[in-house]
């Protein structure tokens, strides 16, 4: 074979011309001419449907030097111009021209019209042969041998990116070229810092098609090409960690590793640097935005909000309906007999919507009625002729338009608006379609069964859904005859013009079968990490489905499985919602007394609790208690479930002495009942361990603690949540008590195996690294620990907002590791925001309060703001006395923190008069060697060398800086 050296002859302009949709080959083929020293030129070629087709290739013939066409199959369908016309005219134009037009194909069949042009075919062939026979049609040596790749070469178009799951190509897709040009623009300045670009625009402006087509145009841009429905997030989480199996990960089973294990291949490119992540309807940023990766890749969303762009995490391309000219090029191509005039007209009815222009001209193309009479219905909105109620709230072009394709689908395929109708009842992201297919025929109406048992009437009826409404499918290579469909997926507006039209009783109908097939698929445990996948796709469709509202003990059961799970997962708000909805359907046919009811109102006190709503869970909890109270006997089941979620509730409120009392009724009547180690007994246990943490006694915390590990690890195995979650608490205490070593240690491994079994934004998991943190702060690595906290209160805040009851705890000690970090600005705004925050949360005599107002005086200490600092460290004395007592640890340090205060403020024998009082206290509550008690002896050691020694105020200021500081720390509910 001849090499590089050989001399390929003289080189040419060569002026590539493609429709849009063959991009790929048009680049590849670009690469291999300037490979060979060749100049190329790429042009789009889309004639518009109102230039004749000599016209039409005459100003192609235009362009710089030999021009090189791209066919495939819609080449000749660029406008209604028919094929005799396209061959005749290339039969007057091509040979007058010899060699200077030329052309290839990569159509899957063959194209009469192209006789003129006689193309070679590129299909099905592989990439060293494909380009042989180019260079042998444009007269060039094809035995010279190009040089080496570089990494940024587009791929060969036949070699479909390495990882791909990307929803078929819309066949129909037209226009948006300059949009199209923009987005590829915006995301190749992103260099090898990567790029996030948002298309925002409203519902049918066609931001998800938009978005499809990209990755279709550009794949050969890429290796790694994955598609994300972002409605939900849950679903959104699941598609993303599939990329692991994909990549050959080598990770655990768990969802949470399998997450960080993508997020940071993609960071680092391997193995592949050039990569395309797509989120569809990512309209909840929040929600979502913690799936985002690093790294020099592409991210490309799609939504309605403007939130995106507004924090600066993506920049946006604001997306509007079609141009005129789009709008008519994409009427007739797919409605062929209208003429200019008629597109037109049909475009200005239905306001230029890609979407409700695509079904209009598709119904067009399928029947005869014309065109005139079919717009003058969608502008005078006679929905009502057709007999179909529609919601006022849709436009008039959406009712009439979409209700004349429903009625013409009723009449030829009923089978199929009836499968239709019940795809509504689902989250139309993604519709559940292997429920339906694994469904007992029972489950299913007369109607739809024979078709869901019949893989090919199944995928007929799919086929005509998606050429006649607006919705996506995609499949997958199956043993059944016909293709299996992987998923289904329906236009938000179109769902919602669907749920509009059925009447309530056949809504009833529909959603009783779905609610039947979501409670068929539920695993019954969700509590085992296993499961949870299956939960989180099936969470999405309760709502639609009408599940909080079925009367089905198994769909109830279903509910409160669900509720069960978000509570563990922490989707708390998601969880509160589920149970406000369940409430006011069940309370009108179940007694409050009856088993589901009262495990609902149980979940629905602890869900306001945990979202910081600590005085309505109190009501809630309070009034379940004292109706049980009065009917059941001391050692009822419900009565002490009830006890314990209360006790919880009063716990949160800082009343420890109540709560304690209470969590010791629910543990002795369990252990009497059940025994020492029965799940109820230990989850008791557990409550009372954690209270007695709470009111200071540390060290019996830690045995009640360290006993429940050593049972859980038993009977559950260490890698269990509950059991992880006693570990977690063991080194808690023995943080607090001063062993660091042994608590840094057991955390470490605590946190490993967090990370390896749970999602990384699980409140366990933020908590397990929260407490790893604390424990590297005090063994004296401060920047590991500042980037550990970082992390822990970035993922919190924006998983559950600045404001909850969690991100507010990790923000406090956020704010005392910056004031030690030396980032005195960060320390200071930090923690004025977290005690303004927990004062409006539980009042402001709440220790939680008190304790974080004291925070925010250490951080005015820095500043040199004496008299305030003086005076917040009083008050926190004060108040946490009366708070928790005066030998509480929390208010042993308030009180070292005053004596600090008044030394600072010059007050030396009021400084030494209350370090000698609390280091008394403090020998006699935590012990000589504790940390507190340490603090305590130099504190006042230092105050009784001022008394000896005059001191000027700069020399106070120095001494202060090496005085003991005490910081509080709330303490997890």
């Amino acid at each position: 074979m001849a090499n590089r050296t050989q001399d390929p002859g003289p080189h040419e302009h060569f002026t590539i011309s493609y429709a849009g949709f063959n991009r790929p080959w048009a680049t590849w083929i670009a690469r291999q001419l300037e490979e060979l020293g060749h100049e190329t030129t790429l042009l789009v070629w889309d004639p518009p449907s109102g230039m004749s087709i000599s016209d039409a290739l005459r100003d192609l013939l235009r362009s710089p030097g030999r021009v090189l066409l791209v066919l495939d199959d819609r080449s000749f369908s660029l406008g209604p111009r028919a094929d005799t016309d396209w061959a005749q005219v290339l039969h007057e134009v091509v040979p007058p021209r010899g060699g200077r037009l030329s052309a290839v194909s990569v159509a899957t069949q063959a194209l009469p019209a192209a006789a003129p042009l006689r193309p070679i075919g590129l299909r099905d062939l592989d990439a060293r042969e494909a380009r042989h026979r180019i260079l042998r049609r444009l007269d060039l040596d094809a035995t010279t041998v190009p040089g080496p790749v570089s990494g940024s070469a587009p791929r060969f178009p036949n070699d479909p990116p390495a990882v791909w799951n990307m929803p078929r190509r819309n066949a129909h897709f037209t226009g948006r070229d300059t949009l199209l040009d923009k987005l590829h623009a915006r995301l190749e300045e992103g260099g090898r810092g990567g790029a996030r670009v948002a298309l925002r625009g409203i519902s049918g402006v066609g931001k998800s098609q938009i978005a499809i087509e990209y990755a279709h145009l550009y794949s050969n841009d890429y290796n790694l090409v994955w598609w994300v429905g972002a409605g939900f997030r849950a679903p959104a989480r699941e598609q993303f960690e599939q990329l692991a199996a994909k990549l050959d990960l080598p990770v655990g089973p768990t969802l949470g590793e399998r997450i960080r294990a993508v997020q940071e291949a993609l960071r680092k490119g391997e193995p592949y640097r050039r990569w395309l992540l797509v989120l569809d309807n990512a309209d909840d940023m929040e929600q979502i935005e913690d799936l985002l990766p690093g790294g020099n890749g592409h991210v490309l969303i799609t939504t309605l909000t403007q939130d995106w762009a507004a924090s600066g995490s993506a920049t946006e391309i604001e997306v509007e309906p079609f141009q005129r000219p789009e709008s008519v090029a994409c009427a007739r191509r797919r409605a062929q007999r209208l003429t200019e005039a008629e597109a037109d007209e049909l475009a200005d009815a239905v306001r230029d919507l890609p979407l409700l222009l695509a079904q209009t001209a598709a119904w067009l193309d399928a029947n005869v009625m014309p065109a005139k009479d079919y717009v003058a219905m969608i502008r005078r909105g006679e929905a009502s002729r057709l007999g179909i109620r529609i919601s006022s709230d849709y436009p008039m072009g959406f009712q009439t338009s979409w209700s004349i394709t429903l009625n013409t689908l009723r009449e030829d395929n009923p089978e199929a608006v009836e499968l239709l109708y019940l795809f509504a009842l689902f989250s139309p992201d993604a519709i559940p379609v292997r429920l339906m297919r694994g469904a007992h025929t029972s489950d299913l109406p007369a109607r739809l069964a024979p078709l869901v048992a019949d893989p090919i009437r199944w995928h007929t009826a799919l086929h005509r859904l998606s050429e006649s409404t607006a919705i996506r499918w995609d499949y997958v290579e199956s043993s059944e005859p016909g293709p299996a469909v992987h998923r289904v997926s329906m236009h938000h507006l179109y769902h919602g013009f669907l749920l509009s039209t059925l009447a309530e009783d056949h809504r009833d109908s529909l959603s009783k079968i779905a609610c039947a097939l979501l409670a068929g698929a539920d695993p019954r445990r969700p509590s085992d990490i296993r499961d949870w996948p299956r939960y989180a796709e099936l969470i999405p469709h309760l709502e639609t489905a009408g599940a909080p509202a079925n009367r089905n003990p198994v769909v109830r059961q279903l509910v409160l499985n669900c509720v069960e799970y978000m509570r563990i997962r922490g989707e708390y708000q998601a969880a509160l919602r589920l149970c406000e909805q369940a409430i006011v359907h069940w309370r009108t046919w179940l007694r409050p007394d009856e088993q589901d009811m009262l495990v609902l109102v149980h979940q629905y006190a602890n869900m306001l609790r945990r979202i910081g709503r600590y005085q309505e869970a109190q009501t809630v909890g309070r009034a379940v208690l004292d109706r049980l109270a009065e009917a059941r006997t001391v050692d009822d089941p419900d009565l002490l479930r009830a006890k314990n979620g209360l006790a919880g509730t009063l716990s949160a409120l800082g009343r420890y002495d109540e709560a304690r009392a209470m969590f010791q009724e629910y543990v002795d009547a369990h252990s009497d009942a059940l025994g020492a180690e029965a799940p109820p007994t230990l989850q008791g246990r557990s409550n009372l361990a954690w209270v007695a943490g709470l009111q200071g006694r540390y060290e019996e915390s830690l045995l009640l603690h360290r006993d429940i590990l050593l049972i859980r690890e038993r009977l559950l195995g260490p890698r269990h949540h509950l059991a992880l979650r006693s570990a977690m608490f063991c080194s808690w205490m023995l943080r607090l008590l001063g062993r660091y070593g042994e608590a840094i240690s057991l955390q470490e491994f605590n946190v490993r195996a967090h990370q390896q079994t749970m999602d990384p934004f699980t409140p366990q998991t933020l908590f397990a690294e929260h407490n790893l943190a604390l424990c590297m702060r005090r063994a004296g690595d401060l920047p590991g620990a500042e980037s550990l906290m970082r992390s822990v209160v970035e993922r919190f805040v924006q998983r559950q907002g600045p404001h909850d009851p969690d991100a507010l705890l990790v923000q406090a000690d956020f704010a005392t590791l910056s004031r030690e970090h030396g980032d005195r600005e960060r320390a200071r705004e930090m923690a004025a925001t977290v005690a303004e925050g927990y004062a409006d949360l539980v009042g402001p005599q709440h220790p939680y309060a008190i304790g974080t107002m004291g925070n925010l005086g250490l951080a005015l200490w820095e500043y040199g703001e004496r008299e305030e600092a003086l005076r917040i460290a009083e008050q926190t004395l004060t108040r946490m006395r009366a708070a928790v007592g005066p030998t509480h640890p929390w208010t042993l340090g308030a009180a070292l923190n005053a004596s600090g205060a008044r030394s600072l403020a010059g007050d030396a024998e009021g400084a030494a008069e209350l370090s000698r009082a609390v280091l008394k206290l403090a020998r006699h509550s935590m012990g000589e060697t504790h940390p507190l008690t340490l603090s305590c002896k130099a504190a006042f050691a230092g105050d009784l060398h001022t008394l000896r020694h005059v001191q000027n105020p700069a020399t106070l200021s120095v001494r202060h800086r090496e005085r003991p500081l005490w910081d509080f720390e709330p303490q997890m509910i």
